[in-house]
């Protein structure tokens, strides 16, 4: 949803330099969206399919600093989340 880009886009601009993700459900499915600020190594792409996978879902897209997908599995927010974490520390910074 548009309001989790926004969200994504509000805690890039507060921590500065980082990786922000965020999960969100709404009728049982969830929604992920991952927001990179510039010069941070990470693609938002590579890691927003991890997390959709972690849903039960496919695919997912973006740009590399902007990216979100879904998953059918609203009760895997956390599993998402650590595997955007797991995404992160298996990519050399």
């Amino acid at each position: 949803p548009k309001e989790l880009r926004g969200a994504v886009d509000e805690a890039k601009g507060r921590i500065g330099s980082g990786v922000v993700a965020l999960v969100a459900v709404n009728e049982g499915r969830a929604s992920v969206a991952v927001g990179v600020t510039p010069g941070v190594p990470h693609n938002a792409v590579d890691l927003v399919k991890a997390a959709v996978a972690a849903l039960g879902g496919q695919g997912g897209g973006g740009r590399p600093d902007m990216a979100q997908g879904g998953g059918p599995d609203g009760g895997k927010g956390a599993e998402a989340l650590a595997a955007v974490r797991a995404a992160l520390a298996s990519v050399p910074a």
